[in-house]
């Protein structure tokens, strides 16, 4: 496929930046809160029809370069024998979360079975778009997702999993690899389903020092991207100052967060990047955000940036604002 996503993430120069955004499919859009209305979020991300629609509905609004699939980082949680659900104010809460190192080696079942359904949301979105735009799939990283399973619930310090790393590294190697495993499974089948780019969203690793992110997580990071026949993204929050282990993780693009100064990092990176504009800054009036992110896209360049934001859009930002971030995109000409 030769989409200017796609394009951009190998490193070519385009004629603008394709531009998409982290949560793309979500509660900004006044068709989707009247959707959810009636369903449930695991009803709807298992539901390829109804995701499908959803994942759609930015396309339908704004024609972005990549369609992102709707669906969540903790689905890889069911093959390995976790159950969850979304509690109104908490979030993502695991019902059997990790009790104790003793119960972090953790096989898991077969991932085109038991997530089929994001197997056929990708062949309806496949279908839909055609080379028109890029079909991104996404998972979690481990680190991310073993906060999750070991907290039980979100955790703003993640000291619960911290703590199993102080207490019991093998265990929390153990744990890491159990996910590394899965995860590199989910992304391989995401591309066998029609995923033109994949995302790895490793979100909380930035807490970790960089020692310890080298000795635990840089190894499985690149495992999973390496093992993905497809262009590659990994991101991860606060990574600012550490954006060479990024890079080391093999990824095809670095996404960057709001934190890190895009043109610098353009210097210090040898590969593409993605991102990075402050989602708050989709607060602003049309023209401000015009002329925000025409800021991004000049300090980025022209070879090798996938416009972004510098983390997932907030559920109240008005779709004019949204829509101007797009249009700035689709209109820029180097």
């Amino acid at each position: 496929m030769d989409n200017l996503l796609v394009r951009a993430a190998r490193g070519e120069r385009t004629e603008r930046p394709p531009v998409w955004l982290m949560r793309q499919a979500g509660r900004h859009i006044p068709e989707y809160r009247e959707l959810r209305a009636e369903i449930s979020f695991l009803e709807a991300i298992q539901s390829p029809e109804i995701a499908a629609e959803i994942s759609l509905l930015p396309w339908e609004y704004y024609q972005p370069d990549g369609v992102v699939m709707y669906s969540d980082i903790l689905t890889v949680l069911e093959p390995l024998g976790f159950d969850y659900h979304i509690e109104s104010g908490v979030g993502p809460v695991v019902e059997n979360p990790v009790t104790g190192p003793e119960d972090v080696d953790r096989s898991h079942g077969d991932v085109t079975v038991e997530l089929d359904y994001v197997g056929e949301l990708l062949d309806r979105l496949t279908d839909r778009i055609g080379g028109e735009a890029a079909v991104i799939g996404f998972a979690g990283g481990p680190f991310t997702l073993a906060s999750h399973a070991v907290a039980g619930e979100p955790s703003r310090t993640h000291m619960p999993l911290r703590r199993l790393r102080a207490r019991h590294p093998d265990a929390f190697r153990t744990l890491l690899r159990s996910f590394a495993d899965v995860t590199r499974e989910y992304l391989r089948y995401q591309v066998d389903r029609g995923a033109d780019v994949v995302q790895l969203f490793d979100t909380y690793a930035g807490v970790l020092t960089p020692a310890d992110y080298r000795e635990f997580l840089l190894p499985l990071h690149h495992e999973i991207l390496a093992s993905v026949d497809a262009p590659t993204i990994v991101f991860a929050r606060w990574m600012n100052g550490r954006l060479d282990l990024l890079a080391e993780t093999g990824a095809d693009v670095v996404g960057l967060d709001w934190t890190v100064d895009i043109g610098r990092a353009r210097d210090r990176l040898d590969r593409p990047v993605q991102g990075n504009l402050d989602p708050s800054h989709l607060y602003g009036n049309p023209a401000t955000v015009r002329e925000r992110t025409r800021e991004v896209i000049e300090a980025a360049g022209p070879a090798g940036h996938i416009l972004n934001l510098g983390h997932g859009i907030d559920s109240n930002t008005p779709v004019e604002s949204v829509r101007a971030f797009v249009e700035t995109a689709t209109e820029f000409r180097w």
